[in-house]
């Protein structure tokens, strides 16, 4: 396949991108950054910094859109919520004008979304069906979301990716509590009754090369382990895998203080699970936590 990709240096990105080269399709890859991208992906990708020159993108098989401000690491001010906003919106909005404006256009477009479209759901479980609680959260995820299903037609099949928290050693969630933990320092979060919907890398990147081989595949997708857990279970497995205790619990107004408003990504959570992925027959590597928690402290990813 010939495949376009926004997002291919991020977290989720490289890993993709790695993979498809290992299977022999050819990328193509939008970055505000040649050389960051061409250190990081090899010289066997191609690199576009603008969408700008391209009429089309008639001449793609299947168009992958991951790129997006990261949610975490700032307080969410009114300027920043915008940059989030705009990061995800604007992109997306070209990529589907560009889809429409060809006369073969690619068959196949995935684009990103979160869990964070339903909002805080207390231990509800969620699947694709379920009612969203309008926050800044589910607002942005569904224009996001809109915006990409805009390019739904005959010819192009539009996939959804409502992600949860991706699992692995090169970045994310993880690596941000992996050093505290090691340092006796592992914490339970507020209540520690919320739910945290996970999905290991492997599993994310097997998941979207899934998408792009099943025809039938349409719509929205939450990309999450059947299995999500809550943050006082996801605590003690990370502590047990690492043999280091979990002895502190800090209180969910520490948190808010710290973080103001994006706390939410911590304190309230999504007991999601993939029943879409499952309808279609897709199997997971890592169903349960401790199996994907053992499996990237030795290093696999």
């Amino acid at each position: 396949m010939r495949i376009f990709i926004t997002g291919g240096t991020g977290l989720i990105g490289s890993a993709l991108i790695r993979t498809l080269l290992q299977q022999g399709h050819e990328i193509t890859v939008l970055t505000r950054n040649k050389i960051r991208a061409m250190k990081k992906l090899g010289d066997k990708v191609t690199l576009y910094s603008t969408l700008g020159a391209l009429p089309s993108l008639d001449e793609y098989d299947a168009v992958i859109n991951l790129a997006g401000e990261s949610m975490a690491g700032k307080r969410w001010t009114d300027k920043q919520k915008e940059k989030l906003c705009n990061s995800r919106w604007n992109i997306t909005r070209k990529l589907t004008e560009l889809i429409q404006a060809g006369d073969n256009p690619p068959s196949v477009f995935i684009s990103g979304s979160a869990i964070g479209f339903y909002g805080a759901q207390d231990d509800n479980v969620i699947t694709e069906a379920a009612q969203p609680h309008d926050e800044f959260t589910f607002r942005l995820c569904r224009k996001w979301e809109a915006l990409a299903i805009a390019a739904d037609s005959d010819h192009t099949r539009v996939c959804l990716l409502r992600t949860g928290i991706v699992l692995s050693r090169k970045g994310g969630m993880l690596a941000l509590l992996t050093y505290p933990f090691r340092l006796g320092l592992g914490s339970v979060l507020g209540k520690g009754t919320q739910y945290i919907s996970w999905i290991h890398i492997q599993d994310m990147i097997d998941g979207i090369i899934f998408l792009l081989n099943t025809p039938e595949a349409r719509g929205v997708f939450n990309f999450t382990a059947p299995n999500p857990v809550t943050n006082k279970r996801f605590t003690n497995i990370l502590s047990s895998t690492l043999y280091r205790p979990q002895i502190f619990r800090i209180p969910a107004f520490l948190v808010k203080w710290f973080m103001g408003e994006s706390a939410t990504m911590l304190l309230d959570g999504q007991r999601a699970i993939p029943q879409h992925l499952t309808d279609l027959h897709y199997r997971f590597r890592f169903e349960h936590l401790d199996d994907a928690l053992s499996n990237l402290m030795k290093g696999k990813r």
